[in-house]
């Protein structure tokens, strides 16, 4: 699906592109789990390294979904959606 602006979706796409964002809900905090967990072992096994710091480069994505999902549920609120 293309990039576009929330307020120029219609109200079927909305729909669509909240259905989509919901897993990433789940699986955001997952990976990030996961990511902390590498660099827990990676510490412990081998000091500070390249690995240790694996979970901050995911971080701005985690952020970024999360405000994607709140633009959308704020405009499914602005259309009566949900």
């Amino acid at each position: 699906m293309n990039k576009k602006i929330t307020t120029e979706l219609t109200n079927e796409e909305l729909l669509q592109e909240v259905k989509r964002m919901k897993s990433t809900k789940l699986y955001d905090p997952v990976i990030f789990g996961i990511l902390i967990g590498i660099a827990i072992y990676s510490t412990v096994k081998n000091d500070l390294g390249l690995l240790t710091f694996l979970p901050l480069v995911y971080l701005p994505i985690a952020a970024k979904n999360k405000l994607k999902i709140k633009e959308l549920e704020k405009e499914l609120k602005e259309r009566n959606l949900k």
